[in-house]
């Protein structure tokens, strides 16, 4: 349910409808939403079935002796003459006033059941929004994963095993490179836990020179994209000082692969 609907629903205007309340104007608006919006149409004919079973429940059947009250009334009328004003019977004044008073309080219902079910389409509308957001971004994690398990499975992609050294025994981390689309992914099995004041950093080497490719976090998830370097010999990974400059050095080098075919 779009935002237009939910504000036709919300501005009354097809509660007012369905009870003849509306000028010609509105009556010609709410026509055209009816024909361009299915669920409102839904809406009216709930609206119309209600007011129907209203006035049904509410129904005031007469007395069986009425017709022969006034049957009878009217043969003991005596003639007047046509000047004189007729006197009104006190039981017609009786019926009128208990016709308004029950025309006064189906109206009533009618009005506290309306207003209680514009709420609960409101509650409904918003749960609906929730869960169309909800869907949409459950298509888009598992369109982002479909990509990624395509990349991991295309033949072209190489695997990478870096496993730890004696500082880092329990380390273990997955490249997955393609020369041809030129991406690079990292599945981050398992990284041992570092102190507050240290973190793991992934490095390509290029002839001589160590480009930064990011910091590995477990608390990111296993597998995240990383930059792809053309023309990378190796990759490794450094336990860094947080204080330290951003340098790699083989003495904080905790794994490291050579690559092929890149």
């Amino acid at each position: 349910m779009n935002k237009k609907l939910l504000d036709i629903l919300n501005s009354g205007l097809l509660d007012k409808y369905v009870i003849g309340d509306t000028t010609a104007v509105e009556n010609n608006k709410i026509e055209s939403y009816l024909k361009k919006y299915p669920e409102l149409q839904e809406e009216y004919e709930i609206l119309q079935a209600q007011l129907e079973i209203n006035a049904r429940a509410n129904a005031v059947k007469p007395p069986i002796d009425a017709l022969d009250n006034i049957l009878s009334s009217i043969h003991d009328t005596t003639l007047i003459e046509m000047n004189s004003k007729p006197k009104i019977p006190y039981w017609f004044s009786i019926a009128a006033s208990i016709a308004a008073l029950i025309f006064a309080g189906t109206s009533y219902i009618f009005y506290s059941q309306s207003e209680e079910l514009k709420d609960e389409n409101n509650t409904i509308a918003e749960e609906i929004f929730d869960l169309r957001d909800d869907i949409d971004n459950n298509n888009k994690k598992l369109d982002n994963v479909m990509s990624e398990l395509k990349k991991l499975n295309d033949p072209e992609t190489y695997k990478y095993v870096l496993r730890g050294n004696e500082r880092a025994k329990d380390l273990k981390t997955v490249a997955y490179i393609n020369p041809i689309n030129k991406s690079s992914l990292i599945d981050v099995v398992s990284l041992p836990q570092l102190s507050d004041e240290q973190y793991y950093r992934m490095w390509a080497q290029v002839n001589d020179k160590m480009i930064d490719l990011g910091i590995l976090n477990p608390t990111e998830g296993n597998l995240k994209s990383v930059p792809y370097i053309e023309d990378a010999l190796s990759l490794s990974i450094t336990i860094e000082d947080k204080n330290s400059s951003e340098t790699a050095s083989r003495d904080k080098e905790v794994a490291q692969i050579e690559l092929e075919n890149n």
